[in-house]
Order: C-alpha cells, then structure tokens, then sequence
C-alpha cells in the first residue's frame, strides 16, 4: 500500500475520493472523474506530491470512462507493479515520486506506443499550460 500522505502547503488535505484512490488504490466510478473531458493544454501531475505525470498532447478519448494517456512525460515518472486482484493479470501504475496509486496501463492504446495509461481522475491535478491555473481531479 503507498505511504500515508501527510498534508503540506503543497499537499492540502486529500478528499475522501482522492484518499480512497491515492491510498487505498480504489478506483472512482467511470464518467465521473473531473479531469476526463479536458481538453486543454497543460501537464497532468501527481496529486499527491505535484510530480509531473501526463502531456495533455499525449492523452486521448479511449472510451473507457477514465482519462487514458498513451505515454508519461518520462518512463521513470511511473512505478509499474503486477495486479492480480479481481481474478486478473494487470499493471498497477503508481507515482514514482510518492507511491501514490493512478491507475493501470494496457497494451492497447494507440501509435507510437500501443499502451493505454487509464488514470483515475482523483490521482492527478491538472496546471493549465496557458494561464496556470490548476484543476484538481
């Protein structure tokens, strides 16, 4: 399980969704997230501990009710770590920075990478490239 996360000037206290997802590697219910429709220009970062996570010119609509990225700004800037609960094989991702809990990545996401980062809302902020506001997931 990720570490407790402890609350500073630039980690505000977790909601109980962020919390449930972050730490106790939930998942929010698909087409609820706040960061799944948008479509502006910026980088997505680790909630928990502002790592920096996604380019928005790297995310895509999969479909699949969760935003879904095809690569992360680096391959260090995610943990990867094998997923055997609910009676399947998967790849748990995780910020490297803080351990805190994304999502999961699929090999089946589109060129050049082929892989699909479906990240939980609730795991990430996203800071708005043109006026740096920044939007909680």
């Amino acid at each position: 399980m990720a570490n407790e996360i402890k609350d500073t000037p630039q980690n505000p206290q977790l909601t109980d969704i962020q919390r449930y997802v972050t730490q106790e590697r939930g998942t929010e219910r698909p087409y609820t997230g706040k960061l799944l429709h948008n479509t502006r220009d910026g980088i997505y970062h680790c909630l928990c501990c502002n790592a920096p996570l996604f380019y928005s010119d790297t995310k895509f609509d999969a479909g699949c009710g969760w935003p879904s990225f095809y690569q992360p700004v680096t391959h260090d800037a995610i943990k990867y770590l094998t997923d055997n609960t609910h009676g399947m094989e998967r790849v748990e991702i995780r910020c490297s920075n803080c351990d805190a809990h994304l999502g999961h990545v699929f090999p089946d996401g589109p060129e050049p990478t082929g892989d699909r980062y479906c990240v939980n809302s609730a795991s990430m902020s996203f800071i708005d490239g043109e006026n740096g506001d920044k939007t909680a997931g």
